[in-house]
């Protein structure tokens, strides 16, 4: 069985080894170029030759958002989803090419593609309501009739795999228990399910087995220390697998197709995180890949003729496949200034599935035919009327912060920046904490750069990538150290020579936009603006209010930022809320109503806070969104509206950006 499922979107106060999807992408040798990725690859480079046009928000949110890959039962065509109507529904397209056929028609909630069925034209896809992340699986059945599989107002459900014999898929839900996710198997015939775990302690669902008599499961005691149980579905019992001291990660990824070994990860004998296996009938163990970073992931095809390997390099995650058979390293077609991500493979492994995604290109579909070593492209996501040269690339940059810790970040400059056409600059920062930033297109990014905002998104310390060390550097300081990373950001951005130090923001989501609530509460005059998105301004009650489904680490974030019931004083300190009597830079809060993370009354208590004290801040709040804005509308709105403050208040001019 293989999973590649992942967040869609960036996330808050979740235990940092549960934190982010990491992008993939594959080291590549060279066969053959996508001509049109070459062609728009060239124009970037010759930017600096001409003129650079500005594009409006409506031009850069028609470039198309797409993800998920699954091959039809006779591998002809891709079950996918996509916002092309401005908002996501599930598509299908031929793999060797042609229109995409919508197949599902949602106007109201976002819709998302899971996975074809083996033998049959039906195909199961995932929705909330309104953002609210109860998440339930649907079939939809070959009259084009939906099923909700999994009923229930408040019930959350995921998708596990199919099993080995193609009758029935896994799933988890947590109807019976908010807190808690058991797992079933449910038959494809007939949509009855059979109970293979009642989870009462908390665990997090790693693997199941092909021969389904083992699942994997990953014990959350702290970020920075987590253990891995083994449950024999025949015997009932549970195995720990992993008894050590210390603070060491343990985090299973796969079993191989043939139910002899477990593939796990592990950091226990230094900085990153390296490749394991344990064989299931001896219990022996042997290391499978080392790398300079962290190996984050490992899986094979159906029958196990190949298996990816994952790694973080540097804000870029590489794949390496091998052939397992000869332990060769799979060749495959270079792409130029970019990653490939998602891989997923066909069930005869004949042909891979792929995205192909870039700083100035966004996510595109291609499948890979192994036989032919011909590349398909399927989508083709940029808006015609954007010219990729007019786009920037993100550098990978480093710099000091107050005690010497190295920081690293991605840079934008935009086109035209130089000394002697100095621009106002934005400090961002990730969600989190633990998240990430890393190459690849952001809209918001490059429509901010397009509209003369240098941007710096910081990796400041904690966050995920960087070694053990890095990442518990931030543990119990939050509100402080991080914080100070960020003003040393400022610092690195007015060195540049092409930044007007007078001018420069900050601005986060998530985790990133509390970050953003503690720069201007606790460093009132380092940033000139902030723009705050769905932020925490009071951790007492976030940390009361998380998700129930979030139990299994309840207790990883108390160690991780502070326990309400023990801490609550450091709390009141580190939250924003408490001293926003000191906010004097102006300020605009965007939030969604539905948001389970980051509830509607943390942003509404700092916007009522700030106006209290006569302070300059904006609100925007989306009735149909949660913890991210999924619908086009709404996107363009609040991107719109950040730059038009930003012109407002940093850029200090009234044009009517778009």
């Amino acid at each position: 069985m293989k999973r590649n499922v992942s967040d869609r979107f960036p996330s808050l106060i979740r235990p940092k080894i549960f934190l982010f999807a990491l992008l993939a992408t594959i080291v590549l040798t060279p066969v053959e170029a996508d001509a049109q990725t070459s062609r728009r690859a060239a124009q970037g480079r010759n930017a600096t030759a001409r003129a650079v046009r500005q594009y409006t928000i409506e031009q850069f949110m028609n470039t198309t958002r797409v993800g998920g890959s699954s091959f039809s039962p006779d591998e002809k065509s891709i079950l996918f989803h996509s916002n092309k109507t401005g908002i996501f529904n599930v598509y299908t397209v031929p793999t060797t090419g042609g229109a995409p056929q919508q197949l599902t028609r949602s106007t109201t909630e976002s819709t998302y593609a899971v996975s074809y069925f083996p033998t049959d034209a039906r195909f199961l896809f995932t929705r909330d309501k309104g953002g609210n992340e109860n998440s339930h699986l649907f079939v939809m059945e070959a009259n084009g009739t939906e099923r909700d599989l999994t009923p229930g107002e408040k019930t959350k459900a995921q998708f596990l795999g199919w099993s080995y014999d193609d009758k029935a898929f896994y799933f988890g839900t947590n109807e019976r228990d908010p807190r808690f996710f058991d797992i079933y198997r449910m038959d494809i015939a007939d949509y009855k399910r059979t109970l293979l775990y009642q989870d009462t302690t908390g665990y997090d669902i790693g693997d199941i087995s092909n021969d389904e008599n083992f699942i994997a499961f990953a014990k959350t005691d702290t970020t920075t220390n987590s253990d891995i149980y083994l449950y024999n579905v025949r015997t009932k019992e549970m195995k720990h697998l992993t008894q050590h001291t210390g603070d060491v990660a343990f985090t299973p990824a796969s079993f191989d197709p043939r139910s002899r070994h477990l593939y796990y990860l592990t950091n226990e004998d230094g900085e990153f995180s390296f490749l394991m296996r344990y064989e299931l009938a001896t219990g022996k163990r042997e290391t499978v890949e080392r790398a300079k970073w962290d190996v984050t992931n490992t899986y094979f095809s159906r029958n196990g003729k190949y298996r990816v390997v994952t790694t973080n390099e540097d804000a870029r995650i590489k794949i390496k496949i091998y052939d397992e058979a000869t332990g060769r390293q799979i060749e495959l077609p270079r792409f130029p200034e970019g990653d490939v991500r998602a891989v997923n493979f066909s069930r005869s492994e004949r042909q891979m599935a792929f995205y192909f995604n870039g700083d100035r290109s966004p996510s595109n579909l291609h499948v890979y035919d192994f036989t032919t070593r011909k590349v398909s492209r399927l989508t083709d996501s940029l808006n015609p009327e954007i010219n990729a040269g007019d786009l920037v690339e993100a550098e990978v940059v480093r710099y000091r912060s107050f005690d010497g810790m190295e920081i690293p970040a991605l840079l934008y400059k935009p086109h035209g920046a130089s000394a002697t056409n100095k621009m106002p600059a934005i400090v961002e920062v990730h969600g989190g904490p633990g998240g990430q930033s890393t190459k690849g297109y952001s809209a918001f990014m490059q429509y901010l750069a397009n509209h003369g905002y240098v941007i710096l998104r910081v990796n400041n310390r904690g966050s995920s990538g960087y070694g053990k060390t890095f990442f518990a550097a931030d543990d119990g300081k939050h509100g402080r150290e991080p914080l100070d990373d960020c003003v040393w950001a400022k610092k690195y951005l007015a060195s540049l020579g092409y930044v007007d130090e007078s001018k420069i923001g900050i601005m986060g989501g998530s985790y990133g936009g509390y970050m953003t609530l503690a720069a201007l509460t606790f460093r009132p005059e380092e940033f000139a603006v902030g723009v705050d998105i769905f932020g925490v301004s009071n951790w007492l009650r976030t940390l009361e209010s998380i998700p129930p489904y979030w139990e299994s680490f309840r207790r990883a974030l108390y160690k991780e930022i502070g326990d309400p019931k023990t801490q609550a004083e450091m709390l009141r300190a580190t939250s924003p809320l408490f001293h926003a009597d000191k906010i004097r830079r102006p300020l605009i809060v965007l939030q969604g109503a539905n948001d389970p993370r980051v509830i509607k009354p943390e942003s509404d208590e700092i916007v009522e806070a700030v106006r209290k004290n006569n302070g300059v801040v904006e609100y925007i709040v989306f009735p149909d969104e949660g913890h991210g804005f999924s619908k086009r509308a709404n996107e363009m709105q609040a991107y719109r509206s950040i730059l038009q403050f930003l012109d407002r208040h940093l850029k200090k001019t009234t044009s009517a950006s778009s």
